[in-house]
């Protein structure tokens, strides 16, 4: 499985701060917004990824993450030069996904509880796999609509008439053949190839599958000032209460497997005195009793 974090766009909505750098810059409490959708991916364990972004932005990613080899990844980098929509993705990561299956995150989107219908997803070897997410404002997403046993029937993008209050969030999990979709997609009426066309093809084609996330699980989708501002919130208090820090990257690599403790401690004394460190160090120490 590989994965993909789309983290360009012109971030219209974040207007001045946008004639800067990129939202996926901006802080979530401690830590810039992209580590957020790639802590998901890698504890989905998916260790190969692609960053698509813009010219701007892609050296400050790699300043950010370098290779990835610290983390136990192997992190590329690829330039999207216009916003042509999210499905652009896999035509410009062609090369990157190979013959393998692919995730999809989009780089503002940050998820919070337990992960299990993200490897429920990851299981499957086939089709699509998307997710739906109860909401009180559906006109602003794209909605997926089901039957009375559950079955995903229709997925409309930011309808008037909203069929359900169930969203799909901005993370996708694919086999081989979304390569093949997206290259024979045609642009919408605003210019871009849309994700929901994908899904529409898989729908057609009877491989659409749309896992339900529990009430117990957070999606933020930070696209608004507003919204940053309360996952900002949202993260610093439960940081501050249970003292373990959300999406720290170096902690989930070494959960995951992907370093071991000699290259962990090698990443942690690397870095300059911080409260970032000094919450590593305190893992660091633990270990070693």
């Amino acid at each position: 499985m590989k994965g993909i974090i789309l983290a360009g766009g012109a971030g219209s909505r974040m207007y001045p701060i946008s004639q800067l750098y990129s939202k996926q810059l901006t802080l979530i409490y401690d830590k810039p917004l992209i580590y957020y959708p790639l802590s998901i991916l890698m504890l989905g364990g998916i260790k190969d990824i692609l960053i698509i972004s813009n010219e701007e932005t892609i050296p400050f990613y790699k300043k950010l993450f370098s290779d990835g080899k610290h983390l136990g990844l192997n992190i590329e980098y690829t330039l999207q030069s216009a916003p042509n929509g999210i499905a652009e993705s896999f035509i410009l990561g062609d090369k990157f996904i190979g013959n393998d299956a692919v995730t999809l995150i989009l780089g503002d989107n940050i998820f919070y509880g337990k992960l299990d219908f993200f490897h429920r997803a990851l299981e499957r070897n086939h089709g699509a796999t998307v997710f739906g997410y109860r909401v009180t404002d559906p006109e602003r997403y794209g909605i997926v609509e089901f039957d009375d046993n559950g079955k995903a029937i229709s997925i409309e993008e930011k309808p008037s008439k909203p069929k359900s209050d169930f969203a799909v969030p901005g993370l996708y999990v694919y086999d081989n053949n979304v390569v093949e979709i997206s290259k024979n997609l045609k642009p919408s009426p605003r210019g871009e190839l849309e994700i929901t066309d994908v899904n529409v093809e898989y729908m057609k084609r009877g491989e659409l599958n749309v896992e339900k996330i529990s009430r117990g699980v957070a999606w933020l989708d930070t696209g608004t000032p507003e919204s940053l501002l309360q996952a900002s919130n949202f993260f610093g208090a439960i940081e501050d209460r249970q003292g373990l820090k959300v999406a720290c990257l170096e902690e989930i690599a070494l959960h995951m497997g992907f370093v071991d403790m000699t290259q962990f401690e090698k990443v942690v004394t690397s870095m300059p005195k911080c409260a970032y460190r000094e919450y590593l160090n305190k893992i660091l120490n633990d270990k070693k009793k």
